[in-house]
């Protein structure tokens, strides 16, 4: 039995501990994972602590990390993984197409004491000297292996298929298609002349996911790689395929993600995340960025944050991060760390406006230390209080207020007035 088909019976261990983490009531998420809502990503053979990714829970963050043909240190990606964890991510996927994948994959799984994600087509493209070779075992065969190594959730672009195909042959995009699974996909049907083996033979996916209760994400193949593409006919029809993919998981008792757009202006995210919650019943529905603007290589982990932010309001429930080597090349561990932080404060942001009372407290708390000018519990509840410390310390100080205004210092000023006022 698996844990969407377990909510619809009863609570377990796993939906009473995530509740409890994330204050609400356990009643609520058993009656949002059942109905498919929530997810809480945990393969049966990864001993990890659960957590929930959906409805009425805070936003939560990824971080893609990973080996690429031309650069191979196991060791680098493993400290990314940990520096992103350490400032604010949630997950972890591992994205390599360099190396031994399946060691890469085991250190992950061993050395990362969180849920882990990988994209199978990746691997299985791997094994044949070209991505059109590989065949349906192939596939196949690489997502049991990531599933009995113990992978939690796994993008699988099934919404890519000869229907979708279709519909971008005949609209014109500026970027084609961006999705590197996407791209497998088309390359690997149009040269076999044959549908998307995981579209075509779903149910067999669906059959591996029960054995094993790791969530599928279906991705988005179809995503926009620039805003000249955004919210076009093939991001449309690649919604409703999966739509109708997330329906019959469901009914198979399979936990799903849902994944949507790359680039979007800030006009069109509300129609996208709105769209996509209703094609797909409420499903999560996991983003990268969306990024908001194309003109911003070196800073796209803040365009991603401005565009997570305004999702996450609107509904989107997992932001994976971009950061400032996004459309540039591989990311260093900073550059890691800078894309949690951002990505983690949209994530904050988003909650806020949702009207998570677990955000607005910890926004309530750093007014009260500010108030107080309690600069050690600011530092505590900063996103990177080794920064704020930093920059606290820069100049010397004559006062117990920051450099900035000293004696000037307005809460100080107004507090000694009204405390000494006759008024």
């Amino acid at each position: 039995m698996t844990l969407l088909e377990e909510a619809q019976n009863g609570l377990t261990d796993d939906i009473i501990n995530v509740a409890k983490s994330e204050g609400v009531a356990s009643e609520r998420l058993k009656r949002n994972i059942a109905q498919g809502r929530t997810v809480i990503p945990k393969n049966v053979t990864h001993d990890i602590a659960a957590i929930g990714i959906g409805d009425s829970l805070r936003t939560k963050v990824n971080a893609n990390i990973g080996t690429s043909i031309d650069y191979v240190e196991i060791t680098e990606e493993l400290a990314k993984a940990k520096t992103a964890l350490k400032f604010g991510a949630d997950t972890v996927m591992d994205l390599s197409t360099g190396g031994d994948l399946d060691r890469i994959r085991s250190e992950f799984l061993h050395e990362i004491k969180s849920p882990i994600g990988t994209v199978p087509i990746y691997q299985a493209a791997m094994r044949r000297d070209a991505v059109v070779s590989m065949t349906t075992d192939d596939m196949f065969n690489t997502v049991r292996k990531h599933a009995r190594d113990g992978v939690d959730f796994m993008t699988i672009h099934a919404g890519v298929n000869l229907k979708s195909l279709e519909v971008l042959k005949k609209n014109k995009r500026l970027m084609g298609v961006v999705s590197r699974g996407g791209a497998f996909t088309i390359a690997w049907m149009t040269h076999n002349n044959a549908d998307n083996p995981f579209y075509a033979e779903y149910d067999y996916l669906l059959e591996l996911a029960r054995e094993y209760d790791f969530v599928i994400s279906l991705g988005d193949g179809m995503r926009s790689g620039c805003l000249h593409d955004a919210s076009d006919r093939p991001t449309f029809i690649e919604y409703i395929q999966i739509g109708e993919l997330t329906k019959r998981a469901y009914e198979n008792g399979v936990q799903t993600l849902v994944e949507g757009p790359g680039h979007v202006p800030l006009n069109e995210i509300e129609t996208n995340v709105k769209a996509m919650k209703s094609l797909t019943g409420g499903a999560p529905l996991y983003l990268l960025g969306p990024i908001v603007t194309d003109i911003a290589p070196g800073y796209d982990h803040i365009t991603g944050a401005i565009g997570g932010a305004l999702a996450g309001m609107y509904g989107a429930d997992f932001l994976c991060m971009t950061t400032p080597s996004e459309h540039l090349g591989l990311p260093s561990q900073e550059d890691i760390k800078q894309g949690a932080i951002v990505t983690k404060i949209a994530a904050h942001v988003a909650d806020l406006a949702r009207g998570m009372q677990n955000a607005h407290e910890l926004d309530k708390e750093m007014a009260k230390s500010r108030a107080s000018l309690d600069w050690e519990k600011q530092f505590k509840l900063s996103v990177d209080p080794e920064l704020a410390r930093a920059k606290f310390n820069c100049h010397s100080r004559t006062t117990d207020a920051c450099s900035m205004c000293g004696d000037l210092c307005a809460i100080k000023i107004a507090k000694a007035a009204l405390e000494n006022s006759k008024l």
